[in-house]
């Protein structure tokens, strides 16, 4: 990460005062606000989940420490903010795993189809040694520190064209992926043309017809209003999508153990609220979607793991097949 070429997002956040890191403000004893960058709004799981890490934060350093969070994007797309982590110039943030796997190959694990069966099974996973060993992953690839392994949840596609209830009623559909080759891989194995797009361009590309389709957690879907420009919400369930809460691994470095503590803590307090609150929003913007004009359909999804099958054998090597079989066969 240290030797990755530095984007022409990255160099004008380089001059962006808001985003600049005092690391000699950070010791014990000196109040310090962290910047935090989220995707998504302030009534969304991730901002659920970043308010309670700053609620906690203050209340155990006694106010030394403190977030201001940075909604909808404001400080960067995704990948363009845990670049901007991996290089101190963006303080904290939460960010889906997508655009990880350009840093490190073990986080496609996260874009492959049909890994976890349910949320506790994803939540055992990531709780137990694998998480921490993909944590410390991130800290050598991408030098960033994972706080807390939040979550976006299970996605689901949503479409213009028709309702889908198999493979074949993806075909000829333009589907917009995440920044991963997985992904890709994933969507043309059941039969869209699947296309890479910037997170900050996809409602854009769908108002406009440049795109069909997408794919996200309901949440996500409501927060952003997809179902103005979207007509069919497909329950495919086919990712899990960890949001992980980080800091930039050089500010986190740079705060005393004692803080460093407190940060580790606070994250961990909010974790399961976050987890909570995601799942408590899926249920209810599930009937709210369909209440918005959305039409429902419950796929069986045997067909869809069968599709996709070949994509695991593919990418399981590049990711690493044990981690792959760890995922899959995890008992929870």
């Amino acid at each position: 990460m240290r030797n990755a070429t530095v984007s022409v997002f990255t160099k004008t956040l380089l001059t962006t005062a808001v985003m600049a890191v005092s690391l000699s403000a950070a010791h014990a004893g000196t109040e310090r606000v962290i910047n935090v960058s989220l995707p998504l709004g302030p009534d969304s799981q991730q901002g659920i989940g970043v308010l309670k890490f700053g609620e906690e934060l203050e209340r155990l350093s006694e106010g030394r420490l403190s977030i201001e969070p940075h909604y909808d994007n404001a400080l960067g797309a995704e990948r363009e903010v845990v670049e901007g982590m991996g290089f101190g110039i963006i303080d904290a943030g939460i960010s889906s795993t997508g655009p990880m796997g350009g840093f490190v190959d073990e986080f496609m694990l996260f874009d492959l189809p049909y890994v976890f069966e349910n949320h506790e099974h994803a939540y055992a996973f990531l709780d137990s040694e694998h998480g921490e060993q993909l944590a410390q992953l991130a800290e050598e690839g991408m030098n960033v520190k994972f706080l807390a392994w939040m979550e976006n949840g299970f996605r689901h596609n949503t479409n213009s064209v028709r309702p889908i209830e198999k493979p074949s009623d993806l075909e000829g559909i333009n589907h917009r992926t995440q920044e991963s080759r997985v992904q890709v891989d994933t969507w043309e194995a059941l039969g869209a043309n699947a296309t890479p797009m910037a997170w900050t361009e996809v409602y854009t590309a769908l108002q406009q017809g440049v795109m069909d389709s997408q794919e996200n957690p309901l949440a996500t879907i409501y927060d952003v209003n997809f179902y103005e420009v979207q007509d069919y919400l497909n329950m495919t369930q086919h990712v899990y999508s960890p949001a992980p809460l980080m800091m930039s691994l050089d500010l986190f470095n740079s705060f005393s153990e004692e803080d460093q503590e407190i940060i580790l803590e606070a994250a961990q307090i909010a974790l399961p609220v976050q987890r909570e609150a995601s799942q408590e929003l899926e249920a209810r913007y599930l009937v709210q979607l369909e209440e918005l004009g959305m039409t429902v359909t419950h796929p069986d999804l045997e067909p869809f793991r069968e599709a996709v099958r070949p994509v695991l054998e593919e990418w399981s090597s590049v990711v690493g097949e044990d981690l792959v079989d760890a995922a899959i066969n995890f008992e929870y």
